[in-house]
């Protein structure tokens, strides 16, 4: 062999090793939804169509939480999807503990505590933490490399990835109270459900609240916070309350000075070129009647830009004017690009409770294809004042139905098909956005409908986005403020305690809401109850739409497989030309075909997986897929606090 050949050769093979050895190198995935873009996309493809049916189970870990003393509330929700950072993986739980497992084993490295005794909160979740690293700290340094966490009790933490140990240079001893300055609280109706977002040097919270409760709920604001000292640098208020800010002259002052909410409790993204943070807001309070909000509520039930050094407002979409259904905005924001008229545009993509897609310019949230206001019904409850129109994307499609007559009534039975037509023709019923009624108003989607806080994930490279549905109806009934109390007590909770009364203090109407489901518990609106579809964000076009999820454990009455579920969580994607979901209410995880939908593989999990699953390599050199399966209270799922990770066999 001449010299010439040999040197090819080496260089061929020193080319071959560097890419074994890329391939073998850990692969991170060191924010919530993979990116602060928010896409839940990953490049691996070392599970892939061709082999991902041979995937098995790697390990699992039990985070303890069932296990706590006092015991969990009933209506906890494991939803935490882990981040890999400096070679750990770092998840919350409901209780406010913190994890670092080793992501090769799961075996546990640290753990933090903050468990409070409190049980009262109206929402018991954590789905995330964020990380940060110190620039001006030194290599090794305790605390350069932070974990942020917010906890239940509204208790945001910086710890040493390293130790888990607090950050004492964060706020007191390496907590700061998110329960200051928010106005009044009461009854423990004040949390943190999403993880905190990072931008640059900043850590950026939101809150959630409880529903219809009252008028005066506490103040929706989205605050940042130094992420080396825990100094409070801005706060910006979804409600303006004066009129330096121009939104301030399209509500009634004092309206505006007592109305709380329109908080951010979803997942926020960002824009480091831009210095954006996008946000997505909800409905202010209550939710179900605006006469003491009248107008169209800004910047409530939006998607917000706010310029990450100052919290001033770059712009705002309104996706629902004058919310009266408790549609506000579930989804993170996901910020990607799209080729619009013969070239690349950035956007953002916000999934949305009616089974809409808006799709945004990122530089000024004018909507890139057109969107119409369209008249919707007027109010008949004395003191509302309904906005005339509502917003209607004219080239996405709508992914669930908005219509349901009674001649669409649905049941295993002639009757329970008559017993859901007859409660259908009771209700108010002019398609979506008929307002709440004294009467009784049929809301499909429900609020419970379409994505929630799973959002969609983006495959880049052809920019399409896969996203999951819930298709129920519900009933909503405004109660005069003299009965409700008694009609209340009459009721009862039934419906297996799904139905649910609402006071709306400082209004003259209590609520009552409660999904439409026939005798046996089987929704009225016909199959699919959940679905997963793939959307062509450059065209508009459906690509593909299937039932998601099959028969739920707790149900014993056989009905067909393909129904499709209720479900909350949300999807991966990777460049093996995979989706990864569980959400529905049957505890699956499934891979299916990034282009039919197709199930390729399957695995039941020992409890349900509303969570969104992540993905990475380990240092061992596999790709693993992970999700938390602690199961939904609300929802019904099956209970439980594991962490599962998949991988393909090793070889031999």
């Amino acid at each position: 062999m001449g010299r010439t050949s040999r040197t090819v050769m080496f260089a061929i093979l020193a080319l071959v090793a560097a890419r074994a050895a890329a391939q073998a190198a850990p692969s991170d995935w060191p924010v919530y939804a993979g990116n602060e873009a928010g896409h839940r996309y990953s490049p691996l493809a070392e599970i892939h169509r061709g082999n991902v049916a041979q995937l098995v189970e790697a390990w699992r870990i039990r985070t303890g939480d069932l296990d706590a003393v006092p015991p969990p509330p009933g209506h906890m929700a494991f939803q935490a999807t882990p981040i890999l950072v400096d070679g750990l993986l770092v998840l919350p739980t409901p209780l406010g503990r913190v994890l670092a497992l080793d992501p090769a084993s799961g075996a546990e490295r640290w753990r933090f505590d903050a468990t409070g005794t409190e049980r009262r909160y109206p929402e018991f979740t954590s789905r995330g933490v964020a990380s940060w690293q110190d620039a001006e700290a030194k290599p090794g340094a305790p605390c350069r490399r932070r974990i942020f966490a917010a906890t239940f009790e509204s208790r945001l933490f910086s710890l040493d990835v390293a130790t888990g140990k607090r950050c004492a240079d964060f706020g007191r001893d390496g907590e700061v109270s998110l329960r200051e300055g928010v106005g009044a609280l009461h009854d423990w109706d004040y949390t943190i459900t999403s993880p905190p977002l990072v931008a640059g040097d900043r850590v950026v919270v939101g809150s959630a609240m409880s529903d219809n409760q009252r008028v005066d709920m506490p103040r929706g604001i989205v605050r940042a916070y130094d992420a080396r000292s825990g100094r409070l640098l801005w706060a910006w208020d979804p409600i303006p309350r004066s009129g330096e800010d121009p939104a301030f002259r399209e509500w009634k002052s004092e309206q505006a000075a007592r109305v709380g909410a329109a908080n951010a409790w979803s997942i926020l993204s960002y824009d480091a070129e831009r210095e954006l943070v996008f946000v997505p807001t909800s409905s202010p309070s209550p939710d179900y009647f605006g006469g003491e909000r009248v107008g169209d509520n800004r910047h409530a039930n939006s998607v917000v830009a706010l310029r990450a050094k100052s919290g001033e407002l770059a712009w705002q979409f309104q996706v629902v004017h004058h919310d009266l259904w408790d549609y506000d905005v579930p989804a993170q924001p996901v910020l990607t690009e799209i080729l619009h008229e013969g070239r690349l545009v950035p956007v953002v993509v916000q999934a949305t409770k009616m089974g809409f897609l808006f799709v945004l310019h990122r530089d000024t949230g004018v909507p890139v294809f057109p969107v119409e206001e369209r008249p919707v019904p007027p109010s008949d409850v004395p003191g509302e004042v309904v906005s005339p129109t509502q917003p209607f994307p004219t080239v996405y499609p709508n992914l669930v139905p908005t219509t349901l007559s009674p001649d669409d009534a649905w049941g295993l039975t002639p009757l329970d098909r008559e017993s859901c037509r007859e409660k259908i023709a009771a209700l108010r019923n002019e398609g979506i956005y008929t307002p709440p009624s004294l009467r009784g108003t049929l809301m499909f989607p429900g609020n419970a409908g379409g994505t929630n806080w799973g959002s969609v994930a983006i495959e880049p490279s052809r920019r399409i986005a896969i996203v999951n549905q819930t298709v129920l109806a519900y009933a909503v009934q405004l109660i005069p403020r003299e009965k409700f109390e008694a009609e209340k007590a009459e009721a009862g909770r039934g419906l297996l305690g799904l139905r649910e009364f609402a006071p709306q203090a400082g209004t003259p109407y209590g609520l009552r809401r409660e999904p439409l489901v026939s005798p046996v518990y089987l929704p009225c609106n016909p199959p699919p109850w959940g679905t997963l579809a793939a959307v062509s964000l450059d065209t508009g076009k459906l690509l593909w739409q299937v039932p998601l999820g099959t028969v739920p454990d707790q149900l014993r009455i056989p009905i067909p497989i393909d129904m499709g579920l209720p479900n909350l969580g949300g999807p991966l994607v990777t460049a093996g030309g995979l989706a990864f979901i569980s959400a529905a209410m049957d505890g699956i995880l499934r891979a299916v075909d990034l282009d039919t939908g197709a199930e390729l593989w399957s695995d039941r999990l020992p409890a349900g997986g509303n969570a969104n699953p992540m993905t990475y390599r380990a240092a061992d050199g596999r790709q693993y897929v992970l999700i938390a399966a602690g199961g939904h209270g609300k929802l019904g799922t099956r209970r439980g606090d594991w962490v599962v990770a998949y991988a393909l066999p090793r070889p031999g």
